[in-house]
């Protein structure tokens, strides 16, 4: 007896937007269009953004880089809708305008007594006031690397909790009780006692924990450049992590930032074999850019856990160094707003947890539609397809392209190279999903999933231009299991020497150019030769 395929697929090419309803064969009856009664997509739109951005209040960045210039190159030059200032939350030793402080203060203090009523006089004045930009911080996780978090307060129009980022601050770091109000600190010791959490592993559990407690729908916590430094983070933390605050702790900055490091990212690991996993590949860390490795091990129990790009910029080139580009500049999350008008917080946040973004390195595209179809139900990024095995269901890939990036060459010269990104090619990837590992089991340190695999690969032979100027391809499948389905766009070939390797990035190597002039034109002429975007997946689970 022939033994009965997993599944089943069919390419599908389709000219527009509106030939999305494929006519296939129904299990059990009559021809029946794919999609034709699932609902259409919803109104909105995407807003551009980054996460994870510094400015002179954070002792690394430079002194040049006040909040106005962060925010005039983030919003005005390179055209973000959203932006979140996240300083590191340390000792802050400088205002807003790089001047500096007599005293050293908190940082949580700094953003209340600088950052914050800059930005609010900024909006107030109609500054940015279309714009939403608002104030969280990186903090120093004990025992592992940074965690960009942020804490709201409010009802329907959240603002920064400048109450929460105190109390966090005091409890979750090393800062010397004396350098805040002491009454604050009297309240605080009244509700905790003694005991500071700012030295074990399970402290840092403790503030996730407290985030849970205190600000469970208001809060996030994005893990940061996961692989940047050995030993940081195992695919155990980020379990526990998730299963403590899955609605906090939704998000893994895969596309790093610090893309004009001579190492890629500022991953600066020896380059031996055994620090694969500490690399950037594309500028990817490893957790994302591994087909099969910790992230798809993550999906692989149906953990809605992101994948984010930020710029982490502290300065561009400055002194001879040089380190990220600006917000805007070269990473951008798209984000679905269901709002028309100026993006809320609220919003940003709840299309954050919705996973219903893709992030993109050059602007190699600036906008996508992914969506699964069945016959009458369809779900984009982060949703779930329910559907009944042996169903056919349809993947819906289209995207666009801008007429240009922000390729200047000579780097920093104003004067732009012209060139307009192309994609070479889209993997679709698919990986099972089983059930979620239990703390305690051998399948909670396991960092893989070995289902995930590139099932189709797209170039400019399978896709159409459609009737909205999107490149658009269609891809159909029969329901078999659960799973999920990701894209990845390169505009590098399969086979590109020192660069890819049978469509896999290869690991970036450092750029050591010893003239610092020519070092920095290297750097940026490596990142636009190798731009990258990532979607966040669709599941289908059966029903």
């Amino acid at each position: 007896m022939q033994r009965k395929k997993a599944f089943s697929t069919r390419l599908l090419l389709i000219p527009t937007a509106a030939a999305i309803l494929v006519a296939a064969v129904a299990c059990g009856g009559g021809d029946q269009p794919i999609g034709g009664n699932a609902p259409p997509l919803p109104s909105g739109r995407w807003i551009a953004g980054d996460l994870h951005t510094h400015t002179t209040q954070s002792a690394d960045a430079d002194v040049s880089q006040t909040l106005d210039k962060v925010l005039g190159k983030a919003f005005t030059t390179f055209g973000l809708d959203w932006m979140a200032v996240s300083n590191h939350l340390r000792v802050s030793t400088r205002d807003e305008k790089g001047a500096k402080l007599d005293t050293s203060i908190p940082m949580s203090i700094g953003a209340e007594r600088y950052e914050i009523p800059r930005l609010q006089a900024l909006q107030a004045a109609g500054t940015y006031a279309d714009k939403l930009v608002f104030s969280g911080f990186e903090w120093d996780m004990p025992t592992h690397d940074h965690i960009g978090v942020g804490i709201f307060q409010g009802a329907d129009k959240l603002t920064t909790s400048t109450k929460g980022m105190k109390e966090f601050e005091y409890l979750f770091t090393t800062r010397e009780p004396a350098m805040f109000d002491a009454a604050d600190v009297a309240a605080w010791k009244a509700k905790y006692g003694e005991t500071r959490y700012n030295k074990t592993a399970d402290d840092a559990l403790k503030a996730i924990s407290w985030l849970k407690d205190n600000y469970p729908d208001t809060s996030y916590a994005v893990i940061n450049h996961p692989s940047r430094n050995k030993g940081s983070y195992t695919v155990d933390d980020f379990r526990r992590f998730n299963d403590i605050a899955p609605n906090i702790m939704f998000a893994i900055e895969g596309m790093v930032g610090n893309q004009m490091e001579p190492d890629r990212g500022g991953y600066t690991a020896a380059y031996t074999p055994e620090n694969a996993p500490l690399r950037a590949y594309g500028g990817v860390d490893y957790v994302v850019a591994k087909v099969g490795g910790v992230w798809d091990a993550l999906l692989g129990e149906g953990r809605r856990v992101w994948n984010l790009t930020d710029s982490d910029t502290h300065f561009k080139i400055v002194n001879g160094n040089s380190s990220g580009y600006f917000p805007g500049e070269y990473a951008k999350n798209y984000v679905f707003n269901a709002a028309l008008g100026a993006p809320a917080v609220k919003d940003l946040l709840q299309g954050l947890r919705s996973g219903k973004m893709f992030s993109v390195y050059g602007d190699l595209i600036n906008a996508l539609d992914f969506n699964l179809a069945s016959k009458d139900d369809r779900k984009e990024m982060g949703g779930e397809l329910k559907v009944a095995s042996g169903e056919k269901v349809v993947v819906t890939i289209r995207f666009k392209t801008p007429a240009k990036n922000n390729y200047e060459k000579p780097v920093d010269s104003g004067t732009a190279a012209n060139v307009k990104p192309v994609v070479d090619h889209v993997d679709l990837i698919v990986g099972d999903v089983g059930p979620k590992a239990a703390q305690g089991s051998a399948a909670y340190g396991v960092a893989t999933n070995a289902s995930a695999k590139v099932v189709k690969r797209f170039t400019s032979a399978d896709w159409k231009v459609d009737a909205d100027g999107y490149f658009t391809v269609t891809y159909e499948t029969t329901a078999s299991k659960n799973q999920y389905y990701r894209l990845r766009g390169t505009n590098l070939g399969t086979d590109v020497a020192g660069l890819t390797q049978g469509g896999e990035p290869l690991a970036d190597q450092r750029t050591g150019t010893t003239d610092n002039t020519q070092r920095f034109n290297d750097i940026n002429d490596r990142n636009y030769r190798s731009l990258w975007f990532y979607s966040n997946p669709v599941f289908v689970t059966l029903r």
